[in-house]
């Protein structure tokens, strides 16, 4: 059985973050979108659903993440080559992102990172090959 899975992040502005991730070339989906919410697909396995804070308390009786001090979820997403993972860090920069590191070549992954407009970090990983 293949498998998706469905990211669930809460955002403060529902159409900034969407234009954010549309920057990065995720795709809208209107039909699973509405003034509340917006389904993003990344790939064919993977969707990034935003909710505005107010919808995303109905789905858990915890209270949001203030990002701004502390980690609610670290998020990885694969790239297939060094290049592309250079130009998705870029993307999410001129889209207003930031980033708190530099790019790490490990020989076996490269790796570099992007915090999104809500604060939620995404590490963007290239593995050639297999770790020792």
């Amino acid at each position: 059985m293949s498998r998706q899975i469905f990211l669930n992040l809460p955002v403060a502005d529902l159409p900034r973050s969407v234009a954010f991730f549309e920057a990065l070339g995720f795709t809208r989906k209107p039909e699973f979108s509405d003034d509340t919410g917006a389904g993003l697909v990344i790939s064919d396995t993977i969707w990034l659903m935003l909710t505005t804070h107010a919808r995303f308390k109905t789905f858990t009786p915890k209270e949001v993440c203030d990002t701004s001090r502390a980690v609610e979820v670290l998020i990885s997403l694969s790239c297939d080559s060094k290049e592309e993972v250079d130009a998705l860090v870029a993307k999410a920069l001129a889209a207003g992102g930031s980033t708190y590191d530099q790019p790490e070549d490990l020989g076996f992954m490269y790796s570099h990172s992007f915090v999104d407009l809500d604060g939620h970090g995404w590490g963007v990983l290239y593995m050639p090959g297999t770790p020792a």
